[in-house]
């Protein structure tokens, strides 16, 4: 489908309940002769856990396969990790002046509350994980 997000990944073990996918995020020169003294040149690891859904035997460990991600699901993602903490630090920063305090003090409670944005998001990972589904398919 035209509106998913694929990345090449690596299935690194096989539970009842999920499947480990390892993607290695490269940046674009990661190919490039010189990656070796540059600096610009760098790679993530990244480990995603995959609902199985699959009848046994459907995956192996070691096989090459596509994570699937539709594009809702990512901007879902922005909105949460970085829309909702903007509206949380413009609307504290243009209110909270109109209750006497100095721009520091106010800046420090944004920044505060932001924090404590993502603690709680932090603290709701479990339930806000069954939002983010996450699929396979075999290269």
């Amino acid at each position: 489908m035209k509106h998913d997000i694929k990345h090449s990944g690596r299935v690194v073990s096989i539970t009842q309940d999920a499947i480990n996918v390892v993607i290695i995020d490269r940046s674009m020169c990661s190919e490039c002769n010189a990656k070796g003294i540059c600096a610009a040149s760098e790679s993530k690891i990244k480990t995603i856990d995959v609902r199985n859904r699959f009848k046994e035997g459907a995956f192996a460990v070691g096989e090459e396969v596509d994570v699937v991600m539709r594009l809702g699901m990512g901007m879902k993602a922005v909105t949460l990790s970085y829309v909702f903490p903007l509206i949380i630090v413009m609307i504290l920063l243009l209110s909270l002046p109109n209750f006497n305090l100095n721009e520091l003090l106010s800046g420090l409670i944004a920044l505060g509350a932001v924090g404590l944005y993502y603690i709680i998001l932090y603290m709701c990972r479990n339930r806000i994980s069954g939002i983010f589904d996450f699929t396979i398919e075999k290269k």
